[in-house]
């Protein structure tokens, strides 16, 4: 896949290198001011890039991931190659049996395909309430998130208070970066990336729920590409008026 074509433009080389030294920043200033802070990590490319700032600044700043149960080969793949890669063991939360088995038993494996509500009810346990119990303690966690991502995602500020997480505050530090700025940097610093990201999957979630998308497409529009593009959110990320 070419990643938004070449990646060496002098001008977006030094848009990045400014955005870089302010999530640098950013990342600093969340360690010092909110320990215990967390960064959720989905491993996606712009993940990736949080992950290699964290680690290359030996940031204090717990990075954990949510093993839904259904991911693809490449996404464990990736996990494996960043212990291998950054000496980092990442700390996986799991779904809850009884919550799995309860939901299963009275759905279906495959419900989440039916209706939307359903889906989220598979999102909650699978992904919501793992993230309760990794942020448990916290004073702020970090996500990988953009603003041009998708329409859910638009006006995505830099920092913002969540009381849906338990009164966390909640940063972004990538959130004015474009989708080159992200593939820049990767190639760049020869960070690690899911493979699935070369078969045209800009955005990847669990197995099922995430397809290839075709050039011209929202970059979010492979998950839950059935859906309406103003539900595609999983309840991680609830976006506030």
């Amino acid at each position: 896949m070419n990643h938004l074509g070449k990646l060496d433009d002098p001008a977006l080389l030094d848009a990045l290198a400014s955005k870089v030294a302010d999530a640098r920043r950013l990342l600093r200033d969340i360690a010092d001011d909110f320990s215990p802070a967390a960064f959720a990590s989905s491993l996606g490319g712009e993940d990736m890039v949080l992950t290699d700032l964290i680690v290359r600044d030996a940031l204090a700043i717990e990075i954990f991931s949510l093993d839904t149960g259904r991911l693809p080969a490449e996404t464990y793949a990736l996990i494996a190659k960043v212990k291998s890669h950054y000496g980092l063991a990442l700390r996986l939360y799991y779904p809850r049996h009884d919550l799995a088995e309860a939901w299963t038993r009275e759905n279906g494996i495959d419900a989440f395909y039916e209706s939307v509500e359903l889906r989220k009810g598979c999102c909650h346990f699978r992904k919501v309430e793992p993230l309760q119990r990794a942020l448990a303690g916290r004073k702020a966690w970090i996500t990988g998130m953009r603003a041009q991502q998708s329409a859910t995602r638009e006006g995505l500020p830099v920092r913002s208070f969540d009381p849906g997480s338990g009164g966390l505050e909640k940063f972004n530090p990538l959130t004015a970066w474009s989708e080159r700025e992200v593939w820049a940097y990767l190639k760049q610093n020869q960070v690690p990336y899911n493979a699935l990201h070369d078969q045209f999957y800009p955005s990847i979630g669990c197995a099922p729920c995430t397809r290839a998308i075709t050039p011209g497409e929202d970059v979010r529009a492979g998950r839950w590409w059935w859906e309406n593009p103003e539900s595609k959110e999983c309840g991680l990320h609830i976006k506030r008026a």
